[in-house]
């Protein structure tokens, strides 16, 4: 009961943090600028646990915090390209120290290196990529496309937990894990279409569908985000069985760590991205 409290209390903070950020450029952007670092710091402590690694934590957590604060002064227009030179000669130097440190599996060490900007840093950074509109008017912010992201992700949880306690019968990935069904995460897809068109709804009566989406379009970037957000939940789950951890840390009370509470939009943001640019194609 206590536990239950405890993962409540946190999961209302939680949301309301992330809901009030999307609210105000500066504090979306400080807010996964933190959350970058703590969980790029997270992620590199737990594999510096596993035999011959050895990834430099603070170098890595600094330039994954740089490289979101960079993108953010890009796509909003307030710095030029030139912004990203820093985290590139950063890259360069984690390449270049395993010349020198003579750990005895330097290749491990590059990887998870790497790793951590690639499925941490990166998908955080595009969220920039969502929230600023280039028009001829200049640069906007929009809160909906980030914020629509995870309540996409926040309804289809729900969704897919209340359907498999139900109804489930069928294991999803039961060698990943064995928790999930495939009732449930119809059931959560279900969901996150009744939520997509209602937005769509809502954001034609109030006028702020920045981007022109149809109903449809709503619904296919709901889709887009449960198959993706589903997929970055077994990816992390796969990650903590390799690394033989439960949890990946304890930052959040009854939630776990940070990688526990984001994994399901490491791969969702991404996606919602390549999901928006191909509709601007055709």
């Amino acid at each position: 009961m206590k536990n239950f409290v405890v993962r409540t209390i946190t999961g209302v903070i939680f949301v309301a943090v992330v809901v009030t950020s999307f609210l105000n450029p500066l504090a979306m952007t400080a807010l996964f600028a933190l959350v970058s670092a703590l969980t790029v710091w997270e992620f590199t402590g737990l594999v510096n646990n596993r035999d011959g690694v050895s990834v430099n934590r603070f170098i890595s957590t600094v330039a994954a915090a740089y490289f979101y604060l960079a993108m953010a002064g890009y796509c909003s227009g307030i710095t030029p390209p030139t912004v990203f030179i820093p985290y590139l000669l950063t890259i360069v130097y984690l390449m270049v120290t395993e010349l020198y440190a003579k750990h005895p599996d330097p290749i491990q060490c590059w990887a998870y290196t790497m790793l951590s900007q690639l499925y941490i840093a990166l998908p955080f950074s595009l969220l920039n990529v969502l929230a600023f509109r280039v028009s001829a008017d200049g640069v906007a912010f929009t809160s909906i496309l980030p914020l629509s992201v995870f309540m996409f992700l926040w309804i289809n949880d729900s969704g897919a937990y209340c359907c498999g306690s139900l109804f489930g019968r069928h294991k999803l990935f039961p060698r990943v894990s064995p928790g999930k069904s495939w009732e449930g995460s119809i059931g959560g897809g279900v969901f996150v279409i009744v939520a997509a068109a209602f937005i769509w709804y809502l954001t034609e009566q109030y006028g702020v569908n920045d981007m022109r989406l149809s109903q449809f379009e709503w619904i296919g970037l709901g889709l887009t985000v449960v198959v993706f957000g589903t997929w970055g939940d077994l990816v992390e789950s796969l990650f903590k069985r390799t690394l033989g951890v439960k949890d990946s840390g304890n930052m959040l009370p009854g939630h776990g760590g940070m990688l526990d509470r984001f994994d399901s939009s490491l791969l969702a943001v991404p996606a919602a991205v390549v999901y928006l640019f191909t509709l601007t194609l055709f």
